[in-house]
């Protein structure tokens, strides 16, 4: 089969590499259709951050079922799937919390497993990751690019309006404005809040957000954004969502957030450890 592959910061390519196949009873191979490249991809492509040479690329897939191992029983061959960035078993103690990245017997995309930029990857825990997506809509094109944020950046922005504490009447500002912090506009709002704040620097995507539900935005970088967010919200909004991973957004978070406030924190770390924050195991651990 055709896989991208990382081969070096600034190289990408196609490669034949072997097909994935059913190892385990609750594993399924799915021939990818659809796929999104993740703003975490962009580092490890810039050099940003450190990856394997020779490593498949992706971890948002949809497609079909071709096979299904014996233990198999919520998809079948056939069916249209989505998958979402984290394999996960579905019925440890975290995902029946619905801390399925913290899952205990967890797995990702790539290596033997395939990139969801390939043609084919092996999910493992299958019944535990695979979403089937229903007859009605397996074959329209536009409710399919509609469903794949649903592989990474939608649920991402929903949790973090979750663990913000975001809930109807809530005032919240949304840090980053890049696809998971438009995700999180969207869930902020379908979640009933009242204001929403989005912190970003593109005009384009301010104007975006204000589409997807926001009531206002601020523009202004670091100090001049903390003094921006607490000046509209008369001392700070009691939930924050940050949705960017860099130190300085973290800094932002906590310097805007109203005391006694809770931060939903899931932008992937970036560079946070260079400034001394554990920011992947806070990440990880979904603390």
């Amino acid at each position: 089969m055709r896989a991208a592959v990382f081969n070096a910061p600034g190289e990408i390519d196609v490669e034949e590499r072997p097909r994935p196949e059913i190892e385990a009873p609750t594993d399924a191979i799915v021939r990818v259709t659809h796929t999104a490249i993740c703003g975490s991809d962009l580092w490890f492509y810039r050099g940003d951050s450190d990856r394997d040479a020779g490593s498949p690329v992706g971890h948002e897939p949809m497609g079909i079922v071709e096979a299904v191992g014996d233990d198999v029983t919520s998809v079948e061959p056939g069916d249209r799937v989505l998958a979402p960035f984290a394999i996960s078993c579905g019925e440890c103690e975290f995902c029946r919390k619905g801390l399925h990245t913290s899952c205990e017997n967890g797995d990702s995309w790539g290596g033997d497993n395939g990139g969801g930029q390939g043609e084919y990857v092996r999910s493992t825990h299958a019944d535990g990751t695979l979403v089937r997506v229903p007859d009605r809509h397996a074959d329209d094109e536009d409710t399919l690019r509609s469903l794949l944020p649903l592989t990474d950046v939608m649920g991402t922005g929903h949790h973090a309006a979750v663990s913000a504490g975001v809930e109807a009447g809530s005032t919240v500002a949304v840090i980053g404005d890049g696809a998971v912090g438009l995700c999180g506009v969207l869930a902020a709002r379908r979640l009933g809040a009242e204001r929403i704040i989005a912190v970003g620097h593109h005009e384009d995507r301010l104007e975006l957000a204000e589409e997807f539900g926001a009531t206002e935005t601020v523009s202004e970088r670091g100090e001049a954004a903390v003094e921006r967010i607490r000046e509209l919200t008369y001392g700070g909004p009691n939930h924050v969502m940050e949705c960017v991973g860099a130190a300085s957004a973290m800094n932002t978070a906590i310097d805007a957030v109203r005391p006694g406030g809770t931060i939903g924190h899931v932008g992937v770390p970036y560079r946070a450890e260079e400034e001394g924050l554990d920011a992947f195991g806070m990440v990880g651990q979904n603390v």
